[in-house]
């Protein structure tokens, strides 16, 4: 299964994203089974690391992890069975990205597995702000929500995508 989280500008909460859900696979035994990348809707930040504060508090977590920001192109939509949005209006950029409705259809939005989220909830942006503190909240988002998705996948009966 081959995953893409995408954010804005790929340095805050879809690399995060992208790091924690391999982290959790890998302690699962499971690392094997899943390919995953991720990327952003802009070009803000194109070739830039992950955001320090980011960094920082999922260091704390035992999350050391680093790479380079990517903008998602629309090839990606062959490369990816799926596409998690961190937000509406990630989505609302990529569904405007897709080339049929079958690569719609591979676009679900990152709090859809959170246990304590809706299915139209969205991961706050920390960047602008909201100090560590904020940053920490989307950690424990993140990492909920990347258990629940990885649970979901994991369930025979799971109807992903």
């Amino acid at each position: 299964m081959r995953l893409c989280f995408v954010c804005l500008g790929n340095i805050v909460r879809s690399p995060l994203a992208e790091h924690l859900f391999t982290h959790l696979a890998e302690e699962e035994g499971l690392a094997e089974k899943y390919q995953v990348d991720s990327a952003g809707t802009s070009a803000y930040h194109v070739g830039e690391s992950p955001d320090a504060r980011m960094r920082k508090v999922a260091r704390e977590h035992g999350l050391i992890y680093d790479g380079r920001s990517r903008q998602f192109r629309r090839d990606d939509f062959e490369r990816f069975d799926l596409i998690i949005a961190m937000d509406a209006d990630n989505r609302r950029n990529l569904r405007r990205l897709a080339f049929t409705q079958k690569d719609k259809d591979k676009i679900r939005l990152m709090r859809e597995f959170d246990p304590q989220g809706s299915p139209n909830a969205g991961v706050p942006d920390p960047y602008y702000g909201v100090g560590l503190a904020g940053f920490e909240k989307v950690y424990k988002i993140v990492e909920r929500s990347c258990r629940g998705l990885l649970e979901s996948l994991e369930k025979e009966e799971s109807t992903i995508p």
